[in-house]
């Protein structure tokens, strides 16, 4: 019997995946707990325009993620920060303290989606990756200065 699957299941597929299983787990088991639904002309229909539907969405996501790309493109973030002696920084640049600058200049990215490579300790430039999707990632440059 063919089934749509609604969801993933393990040793059978993944979800929107088209699967020849026996009749009897279909009807008991897969069908009967919402994981898959009976394959037919409409069943495919739906499932094509559904999976339009969201590739139109991923791609508009996209989209957006591209133009907060540019505009951060030439943008320097500025951090005045405490040194002690041989201007050594107390403490050290966190990502939520980038993701809060960055919502200061009206971006609004997750503190998550910041990637330091390294601790921002010392004084001077250091670049710092941002990754918004498994598309769009970039860097952005922050300067920390006394």
């Amino acid at each position: 019997m063919k089934v749509i699957l609604l969801k993933d299941v393990k040793k059978v597929g993944k979800k929107d995946d088209i699967v020849e299983v026996s009749d009897g787990y279909a009807n008991n088991y897969l069908i009967k707990n919402k994981l898959a639904v009976l394959y037919t002309k409409r069943s495919k229909e739906v499932l094509d325009i559904a999976i339009d539907k969201r590739n139109q969405d991923e791609a508009t996501k996209i989209a957006g993620f591209r133009e907060i790309e540019k505009q951060l493109a030439n943008k320097i973030l500025t951090f005045k920060v405490k040194t002690g002696a041989q201007d050594k920084v107390f403490g050290k640049i966190s990502t939520k303290q980038i993701a809060e600058e960055l919502k200061k200049m009206g971006f609004n990215i997750d503190k998550k989606s910041i990637m330091l490579t390294h601790d921002i300790d010392t004084l001077g430039m250091h670049e710092v990756g941002i990754s918004l999707h498994k598309e769009v990632e970039f860097k952005i440059r922050v300067n920390v200065s006394k």
